[in-house]
């Protein structure tokens, strides 16, 4: 029955289910058997245990009802399982229990909120559905339960704080505030699960041995994740059998999923032993350690649960070996000439960003005391890898429009450098390298008449996965710099609905907002341009030290982290990484003025005209790093200005205002 149950899943989300009638006839034994063989690993006794009390507790309180019941409901984007799943007249309950415990945390409330916000947003027969999130301490006292909706009003009610005593009465009093037809629990089980992880989320679940196909969407999006990700696991198998040398460039919209294409690749190919043994590259120093932190931090949780101790340090070790600093695999290059690296499968994200002949002589010249370098990045991390006698694979993951630091030499490079040094390398290349946001155009064309270069369209992913409210936000923010007012407008009219943005001169008010739309453990913050450096008078100094992995993976009760909306990120921080919620503070560095952005940087006491097209160019795409990296929504912040302040002036900032008013954002 299980098995005709799941409908579209291919695999059994939960460790049993059944309907509330059987489960109510059923021995405790029996249930306990089936959560047993269903988990696939050894339950404790401590697990069997809480399994017991939650039985014994749910088999009275739910006599009078039919619907279906689940328990240990897997949420794979979590790494997490909901305890208990009722699906009972219009009403999906989300149980929580707290076995032995009388307090009702605040952790413990988020961490039910989010699991009951994962099927709202993400199980698509969960989405226009009640959900009820319950929090059960079995040890807590009487009280009365409070049912109300969140202020979105999305059908998503307000955690719930029961007790076994008052477990039924929650029940009744959500079935009576919901009204509305009843769910088939088979059907609503059948429901596919479109989840779209943060980049963290999705580093967690890989390292954990879940496949990209559990984390990731089914629909188009998603199909065409698969595709790539196959594609290019087909090029490495072939590249091991014949004995050569290949590299892949994978392009793809904002959000699109090439990290997670990476990152799904590496974990693929992560142990030492493996003659695949791979390595995730990227030069984004912020991403690295936030990564290496939360996947450290991570095995040691998951150790003590099964009864190890892991120092983090260990930890820390073991995924620097899977996640690591572009710059410091190019300095075990330099340590010893000769010997290629362990890994025969390199993936660089954020490819376009590495450095240039220029950049690169000047760091070896001053840094590595090595004056006379003359190979850019590109050419030299390739030559690191082509040491490997037998085979070897260079996948790189290319983004438009994200270059945000001087000195960084775009895709051109890598193609330079293959023309220049490496002749029998075989090429893989996405057809869409050829657009004008890559900025290879003009050198591919030198592909034209090199052996084994083939184009796959698999290789290029067309839709965003960032935001599962909205796939056009990266289009709207490009037609929002770009000044195509009218299709600005349009672009907005479709997403207002689903992903809200507000306006406001006032930044407290906007940090109200933030905290006004954020449920459960959604993260939000204040992000800010690097060049914002009149912002003092909003209490926002750019230049004060911040840790960003505190930022970002810092809970509630911590100062550091971005829910204290104190310390600001910048586009260096941020890009790579996402919030549900975002806040952009606009300073004067990038101004409206009717016929286009006037773009200053602040020196000394005063403003001072960018000038050169390349700096102009960092600026722009800073300002789009900003403006897509929140999940859910985002309100953004463009101050009065001071009129006793030349620096502040009013007329810096009312014309971004009214742009941005006039194109349809809501003013808070």
């Amino acid at each position: 029955e299980r098995g005709q149950d799941a409908g579209q899943d291919e695999v059994n989300r939960e460790f049993y289910a059944d309907s509330i009638t059987d489960f109510i006839r059923s021995s405790t034994e029996e249930i306990v058997g089936k959560l047993a063989l269903g988990s696939g690993f050894p339950d404790t006794s401590e697990q069997r245990g809480a399994w017991v009390e939650e039985i014994e507790l749910l088999r009275p309180v739910l006599a009078p009802y039919r619907g279906g019941i689940h328990f240990e409901y897997s949420i794979p984007r979590m790494g997490e399982r909901i305890d208990v799943l009722l699906v009972i007249g219009p009403v999906i309950f989300v149980l929580e229990f707290k076995v032995g415990s009388k307090e009702f945390t605040r952790y413990a409330i988020d961490q039910v909120t989010d699991y009951a916000l994962d099927l709202k947003n993400f199980h698509e027969t969960s989405h226009d559905r009640f959900v009820a999130p319950v929090l059960i301490p079995t040890e807590a006292k009487d009280l009365r339960p409070i049912i109300r909706s969140t202020p979105q009003n999305d059908n998503l009610l307000e955690p719930i704080k029961a007790c076994p005593g008052t477990l039924g009465e929650v029940i009744r009093s959500v079935l009576d505030f919901a009204g509305g037809e009843s769910i088939d629990w088979r059907v609503w089980r059948s429901g596919r699960y479109n989840p779209t992880p943060t980049i963290m989320e999705a580093a967690l679940s890989l390292y954990r041995r879940h496949g990209v196909a559990e984390i990731s969407r089914s629909d188009a999006g998603a199909i065409n994740l698969h595709q790539t990700s196959e594609t290019i696991s087909r090029i490495v198998e072939e590249a091991k059998a014949k004995q050569r040398k290949a590299i892949c460039f994978v392009t793809g919209v904002p959000g699109a999923g090439k990290t997670l294409v990476g990152l799904n690749i590496a974990t693929k190919y992560i142990e030492k032993a493996d003659a695949h043994h791979s390595v995730f590259l990227s030069g984004n120093g912020p991403l690295v350690k936030i990564l290496q932190e939360a996947l450290a931090r991570d095995m040691v949780v998951r150790e003590k649960a099964r009864g190890r101790r892991i120092k983090k340090g260990k930890a820390k070790s073991e995924v620097k070996a899977f996640i690591q600093n572009v710059h410091h695999f190019r300095d075990e290059a330099l340590a010893d000439t000769a010997r290629p690296p362990v890994d025969h499968v390199a993936l660089f994200d954020e490819a376009q960003r590495a450095w240039n002949v220029a950049m690169t002589a000047d760091f070896m010249k001053r840094k590595k005391k090595r004056p006379g370098f003359q190979q850019s990045e590109p050419e030299f991390l390739i030559s690191y890898l082509d040491r490997h006698r037998d085979w070897a694979i260079v996948i790189c993951l290319v983004g438009g429009g994200q270059e945000i630091n001087r000195g960084e030499a775009g895709i051109g490079e890598w193609i330079e450098s293959l023309m220049r040094s490496f002749p029998d390398w075989h090429v893989h290349i996405s057809p869409q390298l050829m657009d004008s946001e890559y900025g290879a155009g003009a050198v591919l064309g030198r592909l034209a008449s090199r052996r084994h270069v083939s184009h796959d369209p698999s290789l290029h992913l067309a839709v965003s996965m960032r935001s599962f409210r909205a796939e056009n936000v990266s289009l709207l923010v490009k037609q929002v710099l770009d000044l195509d007012v009218d299709d600005a407008r349009r672009t907005f009219g479709r997403l207002r609905d689903r992903y809200p943005i507000a306006l406001t001169r006032d930044l407290p008010t906007a940090k109200r907002w933030l905290r006004s739309q954020a449920r459960g453990t959604e993260r939000y913050g204040i992000m800010v341009s690097s060049q914002a450096e009149r912002l003092k008078p909003e209490a926002i100094f750019v230049r004060a030290p911040m840790d960003p992995v505190h930022w970002f993976l810092d809970g509630k009760d911590d100062v550091r982290s971005s829910y204290y909306l104190e310390d600001v990120a910048t586009e260096f921080h941020v890009q790579g990484l996402e919030l549900d919620w975002g806040c952009v503070t606009w300073d004067a560095d990038f101004r409206y003025a009717g016929a286009g952005w006037i773009q200053r940087s602040f020196k000394g006491n005063k403003w001072q005209s960018i000038n050169k097209d390349e700096l102009k160019s960092y600026q722009k795409n800073a300002y789009r790093v900003l403006l897509t990296r929140a999940r859910q929504g985002m309100v953004i912040v463009v101050p009065p200005g001071d009129k006793a302040d030349p620096t502040r002036l009013p007329s810096y900032y009312d014309p971004t205002f009214d742009y941005l008013k006039n194109i349809g954002f809501k003013v808070i």
